[in-house]
């Protein structure tokens, strides 16, 4: 028996008959993109935000290393930067006759610091 007895339907651009069962699924579909849209959107800025954190814990640890390592060298560099949660990916002397630089690794990201004890 067609669902439609005892009222008019009307039809769409297509032909297919439209009835007021129908109104309403345009808000459930914008529902369901706004729902999608506002998960991606809340992913992608927690990963920033873990970006940004990750960042500050590496300069924070190379910036320790490298004025660690004014007074004990490469050994001092290594280890506060494993103190501080870091891998110590490069130390080298300079490019000043008092500077150290030291480059360091938290999870994917890097830090680059120098340090002098020149007056």
């Amino acid at each position: 028996m067609d669902a439609t007895i005892g009222r008019e339907p009307r039809l769409e651009l297509g032909g297919r008959p439209r009835c007021a069962d129908d109104r309403g699924q345009a808000a459930v579909m914008l529902l369901v993109i706004t729902a999608a849209l506002a998960v991606v959107f809340a992913v992608a800025l927690a990963d920033f935000g873990r970006h940004l954190i990750e960042r500050g814990h590496a300069q924070h640890a190379a910036d320790a290393a490298a004025l660690a390592s004014l007074e004990g060298g490469r050994r001092a560099a290594i280890e506060f930067a494993e103190l501080n949660g870091a891998v110590l990916l490069a130390w080298s002397r300079g490019p000043g006759p008092d500077e150290v630089t030291v480059v360091v690794r938290v999870g994917d990201s890097s830090a680059t610091a120098r340090a002098t004890d020149a007056p």
